[in-house]
């Protein structure tokens, strides 16, 4: 007696195939020349059954180039030895044969290069990648090739960046993927704003001369924190910062308190807000004309007018708050804190300063102007 070949449900071989039961009566009907011939139970035949294999295996051979299109689009206009040496880091997720075929190159050519003595360059490529992975964690998986070529630069590394965006490409090293954001501002209310006198100038001639403030929101499992901050425009550099669990006048208070207490700008310093009713309060307004400071603030519903500080927060939504999962307001404190502070003043490469931090730019201005 033959042996009967077992019958899969519909059901189970649509999951299995990643397909909704409709799509996969389609596919069988079209194999079968348009005839619907599934059972009413839901069973599937012998001859159904060996069609949906081959449509398995097909869609996982499309899943496999698909995949390897992803990591491999940055090697096809490559040497031998630079695809070489992408199929040696890849064997272990993708077939030798299937990618030697996709890339161009043959199978015997590539097992001859793994067989040939390490050449002097492959040597030196090898050291770097381990430099350029070391850096790249430091930033906290943070950087792109730029900045990772900047602090390697700063190291004394002689490289291009074009061989780090390659090394990092090899490793899957990316900088954080930017994200969109919700906007904090109430513009809603009957107080006087003041005229946008910045006018899109963020680039001042000397510290303390401009400031943009703005503020942001961080989920924590306890609920929002909110977070204000004052960056001088001159060096980018955060001066002044407050959180709260309420979003307020307080908030935006106690940021311009911290500003002016750590750096002490001259009467007529230009101050830069958006039209939030924090800023346009009479408390912080009245802050702002006992020190002297002239008031400036974005046009209604444009963004763009308060750039700097727009950028800031999508740096920091990007560098640490998307990857995070803050259990307490505490716990975001903390590491908003370690992120403003300790990276982004102090170790935040910005391609707007030449790639030197805020901390660093201010310091070198400074020494040129006492020699």
């Amino acid at each position: 007696m033959d042996e009967v070949a077992p019958t899969l449900s519909l059901p189970q071989v649509a999951k299995d195939l990643d397909l909704t039961e409709s799509a996969l009566r389609n596919w069988v009907r079209e194999a079968d020349g348009g005839e619907d011939k599934s059972p009413a139970a839901g069973a599937l035949t012998g001859a159904e059954r060996e069609e949906l294999v081959r449509l398995r295996k097909e869609n996982r051979q499309r899943t496999m180039e698909r995949d390897f299109l992803k990591k491999a689009a940055a090697f096809f206009e490559g040497g031998l030895d630079v695809k070489f040496e992408f199929i040696d880091a890849q064997k272990a997720l993708f077939p030798v044969d299937f990618m030697c075929q996709q890339l161009g190159v043959s199978r015997s050519g590539y097992y001859a290069w793994q067989q040939r003595p390490e050449s002097e360059r492959h040597k030196a490529d090898r050291d770097l990648a381990q430099v350029v992975t070391a850096v790249h964690q430091e930033s906290r998986g943070r950087y792109g090739s730029p900045r990772v070529h900047a602090e390697l630069r700063a190291r004394g590394r002689r490289v291009s960046r074009k061989r780090v965006a390659r090394l990092m490409g090899q490793q899957g090293l990316c900088a954080r993927k930017k994200r969109r954001f919700v906007q904090t501002t109430d513009s809603r209310h009957a107080q006087p704003v003041a005229p946008n006198i910045l006018e899109r100038d963020f680039s001042p001639g000397q510290p303390n001369s401009t400031w943009a403030t703005d503020i942001t929101y961080v989920w924590t499992r306890q609920g929002w924190l909110y977070l204000a901050v004052i960056l001088d425009l001159f060096s980018r550099r955060v001066v002044g910062w407050a959180m709260s669990e309420n979003i307020d006048r307080h908030l935006v208070l106690n940021a311009l308190d911290m500003a002016l207490k750590g750096r002490q700008p001259a009467r007529g310093l230009l101050h830069h807000s958006d039209r939030g009713s924090q800023y346009t309060s009479e408390d912080y307004q009245k802050a702002l004309a006992a020190r002297g400071i002239q008031c400036s603030m974005s046009c209604k519903g444009n963004c763009w007018d308060n750039a700097v500080a727009e950028s800031f927060f999508s740096s920091l939504k990007m560098e640490l708050v998307h990857d995070a999962d803050f259990a307490t307001h505490e716990q975001a404190r903390t590491a908003l804190f370690e992120y403003i502070e300790v990276f982004y003043n102090r170790q935040r490469r910005h391609s707007s300063l030449g790639y030197l931090s805020p901390v660093d730019f201010e310091l070198g201005i400074l020494t040129l102007l006492s020699t």
